[in-house]
């Protein structure tokens, strides 16, 4: 095994790790704690402290699962995205890889600003935020179980032909 390919496989599953974890901990943990938590009236130490940390983690953690595994197809990353030349399994995970940090960045933390108060939103800017954060994160929930399910078979797939 040599180690920049060693290196880039472990911060790769590191950081997805870190990735699918929060987006987990975020859609069956975090949005119904918070709902209970806005009943009682306890959701600003979330909101204030928890939150704008995890989401931290969560975008770059996001960026560097997808650089890090772009690393890895290194020669091979055109082919993983074309689908084509053996890496059409790995590359089905690389896209809805690439589809979820879109959404991390594009649609869930622009939103999330805005629910938390680091940009200024009216209440109506709000909700419409809250369902648009929501339902990508919903989105990224979905697609993560199949991305993890080609990558993995992808990588096996490419470990038997000497990649």
């Amino acid at each position: 095994m040599e180690l920049v390919p060693a290196i880039a496989r472990w911060i790769h599953l590191l950081a997805g790790v870190t990735w699918v974890g929060l987006l987990y901990y975020f859609n069956l943990v975090q949005m119904a704690g918070l709902k209970a938590a806005a009943a009682d009236g306890t959701a600003a130490g979330i909101n204030k402290h928890i939150a704008p940390r995890a989401l931290l983690w969560f975008r770059w953690s996001a960026v560097v699962t997808w650089v890090a595994g772009a690393a890895l197809l290194g020669p091979h990353f055109v082919d993983a995205f074309a689908l084509r030349n053996g890496f059409e399994l790995i590359g089905v995970g690389a896209w809805l890889g690439t589809i979820m940090l879109f959404n991390v960045w594009v649609l869930i933390w622009p939103n999330q600003k805005k629910i938390l108060g680091f940009v200024p939103a009216d209440e109506a800017q709000k909700n419409q935020a809250r369902r648009v954060a929501m339902l990508a994160s919903r989105t990224n929930l979905m697609l993560s179980l199949p991305m993890l399910f080609f990558m993995a078979n992808g990588l096996s797939h490419r470990a038997a032909l000497g990649f």
